[in-house]
């Protein structure tokens, strides 16, 4: 399959615009009785730290903003698992030494953020709309969450530096 640089780089900036957007609609839920916001939810190790802090949140009146930001969250996912994944289908298509073991390192990494994250948000959404915590998709959705932030900087990390070895390599030629 062949992706042009244009393409996944658009997708892949477009994810960043989104992460900070996402970011937006995360800072109301950081509140005193849950200063961690949303990534203290995504963190919940069962039902009843899930229920606290739903709870927290319904309290504040935020329970509809927590709704909207995961909402965001999934739509965040797409963008930048897409931009990851067709960046690394771009480059690992490419000849050299650097570019083409760094495309499949973004391919990865982007993949495993796509399955990572879309399973630990769909799991913290599911108990958000039941308003109602899960000790499975608790368990489930914190024990995503180490490996979809890895992931995730790797993706980012892994995009970055191939961008500028391409760059590099372009001015070299």
């Amino acid at each position: 399959m062949t992706v042009s640089k244009r393409t996944a780089v658009l997708w892949w900036l477009g994810g960043l615009i989104a992460f900070a957007i996402t970011i937006y609609f995360h800072i109301p839920l950081a509140t005193l009785a849950v200063p961690g916001g949303m990534a203290e939810h995504q963190s919940a190790p069962d039902a009843a730290t899930v229920d606290a802090i739903q709870q927290a949140w319904r309290s504040d009146g935020l329970l509809n903003a927590a709704k909207i930001a995961m909402m965001m969250d999934l739509i965040f996912i797409g963008i930048f698992g897409i931009g990851c994944v067709l960046a690394g289908l771009h480059y690992r298509a490419r000849k050299g030494n650097v570019l083409r073991p760094l495309g499949w390192a973004a391919l990865a990494s982007g993949v495993v953020f796509l399955i990572t994250d879309y399973g630990e948000t769909i799991a913290q959404f599911i108990q958000l709309t039941q308003f109602a915590g899960d000790d499975d998709l608790a368990a489930f959705a914190s024990t995503l969450r180490p490996i979809k932030m890895a992931a995730c900087i790797g993706g980012f990390l892994t995009v970055l530096i191939v961008l500028i070895a391409d760059r590099v390599s372009s001015r070299l030629a």
